[in-house]
């Protein structure tokens, strides 16, 4: 008879072996570099415009472009990723913070082997840690840069300063945005946020707008134009066009469905979409600058600035 304990000690085990598997491959390379995983942070002004929708699909277009794909939800209080994994999580970050558990314990197996870890109140609880729990913590997380090739981080909505403390450190972002008056505002706002804190550096960050819920690419467009109209003027905040995503009814009902529509349906419109934007992303390398200072990097700076 086997229990769901066992089944979450044999994915743990899996996952260590991962781990030991990628530290013998990096050890038969002394001269290279550590490598380390690619952070793209994910957020919005505000909440309904897709923002966990479009993590979970770019990981499903990532793992079938053959990337390892690590999805950390620090969206405190909601779990939108969960219900479209269709799994919800018996661990979180939260007991790597205070129970001292091993970070690969607390990852959840998603579809196509995405890696899926939930902040809960291990995000909310960096503020408050003690230097050896941030020690450990730190070096927990780099055992991610091991595991994934991406590692995919969905803030939540809004411009509270938990999500800001995740914007502030991170290298790349994609600002979602739909045409709605009100999602437009609140983007605005958002960059607004990040343009007056002291801790954010522009030239360090890559910050791209994906339009949602648009009719067309020429849509997309417009919209990003009327924000990066405003955000130039008044912010000098430099932004790029990462890309449109339509209105899909078999988006909608993959929703329904509590299944990325990358799975569901692969050849929609919306799927499509996202493939073109995995795509876009993974050719960025060869003409931006990516610093690539790792997931351990990224925490460590926000439980020094939170």
């Amino acid at each position: 008879m086997t229990d769901e304990g066992d089944t979450n000690l044999d994915q743990a085990e899996k996952l260590r072996n991962i781990i030991k598997k990628s530290q013998m491959t990096d050890s038969s390379t002394v001269s290279q570099e550590k490598k380390h995983a690619r952070i793209i942070t994910v957020t919005s002004g505000k909440g309904g415009v897709g923002k966990s929708n479009t993590a979970i699909n770019l990981a499903v277009q990532f793992r079938k472009l053959g990337k390892r794909v690590i999805i950390l939800d620090a969206d405190f209080g909601l779990a939108n990723i969960e219900v479209m994994f269709g799994s919800i999580p018996k661990f979180s970050l939260a007991d790597v913070v205070y129970k001292g558990m091993d970070i690969t314990e607390v990852i959840t197996e998603g579809p196509m082997e995405i890696g899926f870890i939930s902040g809960g109140s291990g995000v909310v609880g960096m503020s408050n840690l003690s230097q050896e729990k941030i020690n450990f913590l730190i070096g927990n997380v780099a055992k991610l840069d091991d595991m994934a090739d991406i590692i995919l981080i969905d803030t939540g909505a809004g411009i509270s300063d938990r999500v800001l403390d995740f914007l502030l450190v991170s290298e790349e972002i994609i600002l979602m945005t739909t045409p709605e008056p009100t999602s437009i505002t609140d983007s605005y706002s958002l960059l607004k946020a990040l343009n007056r804190n002291s801790r954010f550096r522009r030239e360090e960050t890559m910050l791209r707008v994906l339009a949602n819920k648009v009719l067309s690419t020429e849509d997309g467009k417009q919209l990003f134009n009327k924000l990066y109209t405003v955000a130039s003027q008044y912010l000098n905040m430099p932004m790029s066009f990462l890309g449109v995503i339509p209105q899909d009814p078999a988006l909608v009902n993959a929703v329904m469905q509590q299944s990325p529509v990358s799975i569901e349906s692969p050849n929609a419109r919306s799927a499509r979409a996202y493939k073109d934007v995995a795509d876009t992303l993974l050719e960025i390398p060869h003409t931006d600058r990516i610093y690539r200072r790792g997931i351990s990097t990224l925490i460590e700076k926000i439980t020094h600035f939170a």
